[in-house]
């Protein structure tokens, strides 16, 4: 094991060192300002770095920030006097493993290092298996298309996690996939036989919360003429999935966290309360950590729900799956509608690779599915794509293309879609009040008024 302890005082890096020592760690590094370690940081692979928060000129936080992405298997445990809960989520959002309030107890932060250590084994682990021996996607995910070593890596590591039955977060862009990696976790975790309740918290109106979740008993209010089981209920003995889980508003925060401590709920008018097995996996395509600084979402229901975290990169950043996905989609259109295609024209796939997908893998298909509905050959061309220059407005087109702006993309949605707001909100991931915005805010620049004035 091999450790970099950084702190701006001589004494703290001392007494560190000597502690590591005495604990039979030989391989030990100091560093007393944030400038020089993340110079050390980025030319040697550390296992473990204590970094200290509070350093004149850059902290803690600013190393941090500026070298786990470039050493991503590296753990970090925070030293800090601060205990300071908006900080600490901080850190832990850029990627710290532990955050310690000095001063420390030996035993814990030989614990933390400890524990840091195998959790950087697994990821390396994990790491290696995808990229060296070619590992193929887990069972249990097998309706996830990709040969991207990070995706095979994070569906191993959700294959690990899966066996303990904890709660697990998903994150990621809308159209990355996160319903199905929870089906693939429901499979290959404790309870595979039993139910698997999606549920899109947004959806669910305030006042109806209760009773969607938790049920409600005969005559429990007006028009309840028969008892109704809530999801918690229908998840019994299985997985319920918790889709946009950012959406759930503050008030009704705590009566969630409340039945994942107890494991039981009392329905709406009942007198006795009903107890449930349930494996809680949620979803979020926004920044908790950034609400739980906010004070929209609330801290302790995060920690609940994040026993484990997995983030899906989004789809321009697995390039290499686009033809894969795209061969996919053409295959299972083709059965939808019907249709004999063989397969893309080179220069249909090329646009396809190199086109930039906001709603990510959902907007491919859709892209897919159009161009299979309107092909007119055995193969689909570009024109077919609707995405060579000629096919273009003039007005787009002396833009730029659509890789290099949004907005552009976005008109181009709207034109191929005679400005059907639901097709084009489809198309780009996004929800119809959103892409309503979008318009409202292009309007208001001159060089779009006029190509989306009839829109």
């Amino acid at each position: 094991m091999r450790i970099l302890i950084v702190d701006d005082e001589d004494v703290a890096l001392n007494s560190v060192k000597r502690l590591l020592k005495w604990r039979g760690i030989r391989s030990v590094d100091v560093c007393n300002s944030g400038k020089e370690a993340i110079i050390r940081i980025r030319e040697t692979d550390f296992d473990i770095v204590l970094l200290d928060l509070l350093m004149p000129e850059v902290d803690g936080l600013q190393v941090l920030e500026a070298t786990k992405p470039y050493r991503p298997h590296t753990e970090f445990i925070i030293l800090t006097a601060i205990d300071d809960i908006p900080t600490t989520v901080k850190a832990i959002r850029l990627g710290a493993y532990d955050y310690l309030v000095k001063p420390v107890d030996n035993d814990l932060l030989f614990l933390s290092i400890k524990r840091a250590y195998e959790h950087r084994g697994l990821l390396i682990g994990l790491s290696v298996s995808a990229q060296e021996n070619k590992i193929e996607v887990p069972e249990a995910f097998n309706e996830i298309i990709t040969q991207c070593p990070r995706m095979l890596s994070l569906l191993s590591y959700a294959q690990v996690m899966a066996a303990s039955g904890n709660p697990i977060m998903i994150t990621g862009e809308s159209g990355t996939g996160k319903e199905l990696v929870a089906r693939g976790i429901h499979r290959t975790g404790p309870a595979p036989k039993g139910p698997f309740i999606a549920v899109n918290v947004s959806a669910i109106p305030a006042t109806m919360f209760e009773s969607q979740f938790f049920g409600h008993a005969k005559g429990a209010f007006t028009g309840a003429d028969s008892p109704h089981q809530g999801y918690f209920e229908q998840a019994d003995g299985g997985t319920l999935f918790l889709d946009e889980i950012g959406e759930l508003p503050v008030a009704l925060q705590a009566k969630l966290l409340r039945v994942l401590e107890e494991k039981s709920f009392y329905p709406l008018g009942a007198a006795k309360p009903i107890w449930v097995e349930v494996r809680v996996i949620s979803a979020s395509n926004k920044d908790l950590n950034k609400a739980c600084q906010e004070g929209t979402f609330r801290l302790d229901l995060y920690y609940r729900l994040k026993s484990a975290h997995i983030h899906l990169p989004p789809l321009n950043e697995r390039p290499g799956d686009i033809p894969l996905l795209a061969r996919h989609f053409l295959k299972k259109s083709c059965a939808q509608h019907r249709k004999e295609i063989h397969g893309f024209t080179p220069e249909a796939m090329e646009l396809l690779s190199n086109r930039d997908y906001p709603g990510n893998v959902r907007e491919l298909s859709q892209v897919v599915e159009n161009a299979v509905l309107i092909a007119d050959t055995n193969f689909i061309a570009p024109h077919h794509l609707g995405m060579t220059q000629e096919t273009l407005s003039p007005f787009v087109r002396q833009l730029c293309t659509l890789k290099e702006n949004n907005e552009a993309h976005l008109a181009f949605v709207l034109i191929n879609t005679n400005g059907d707001r639901n097709r084009s909100a489809q198309t780009l991931g996004i929800t119809v009040r959103q892409l309503q915005r979008k318009i409202a805010a292009m309007k208001k620049n001159p060089r779009w008024e006029t190509i989306l004035r009839d829109i």
